[in-house]
């Protein structure tokens, strides 16, 4: 018991250290940061996304679109099951305010319920796509999913996902990759 004690003692006076010194808080219990981290790190990666889609669109093209993966990218998954990643949030609905498609790449299963998750929480979706029967590997299904809108003519200026295997592949000009903390997040 003691030591359990010393342990949280301990765990506690680095966290207000790291606060006092503005250092990222140790890792939760589950091994991935806290909500509020994982927060600070989704805007940094995204930080510039709208910049890039004014001046991205502006430079022309025809069929525009971004894609985006879904769990730990447009919803916060982990954290608060059924919201929505802010910063993913406001990437996509300023890509829909310019005209440009918003498409979905994603490991899930079925594509009406991954489209109501994201509808229900402000996401404006043109097209879903998912995982088919015998895809091993969600780094399949992502870059099956861009190849086939690239074939019906899609110009994928921006890809948003949160796993390696979400930017595999190419068929995307431009990545904004959010963290995974070394696959933690799925």
């Amino acid at each position: 018991m003691r030591n359990h004690l010393i342990g949280r003692v301990a765990t506690v006076a680095l966290a207000c250290a790291a606060v006092a010194t503005g250092a990222a808080a140790p890792a939760s219990a589950s091994g991935v940061p806290s909500f509020d981290t994982w927060l600070s790190d989704v805007d940094q990666a995204m930080d510039g996304g709208i910049g890039y889609l004014d001046d991205r669109v502006g430079e022309g093209g025809t069929k525009l679109a971004i894609v985006t993966d879904i769990d730990n990218t447009a919803l916060e998954t982990h954290y608060q099951p059924g919201h929505a990643t802010a910063d993913v949030l406001h990437f996509a609905q300023h890509a829909k305010e310019l005209g440009v498609s918003v498409l979905v790449a994603s490991y899930r299963s079925d594509a009406a319920e991954a489209r109501s998750a994201l509808t229900d929480v402000g996401y404006s979706v043109d097209q879903v796509c998912v995982r088919e029967h015998g895809e091993e590997h969600a780094t399949d299904t992502k870059q099956r999913c861009r190849k086939e809108y690239a074939a019906a003519g899609y110009t994928i200026i921006a890809n948003v996902g949160n796993r390696p295997g979400d930017f595999t592949g190419g068929n995307y000009e431009k990545g904004f990759k959010l963290p995974d903390y070394d696959g933690q997040l799925s």
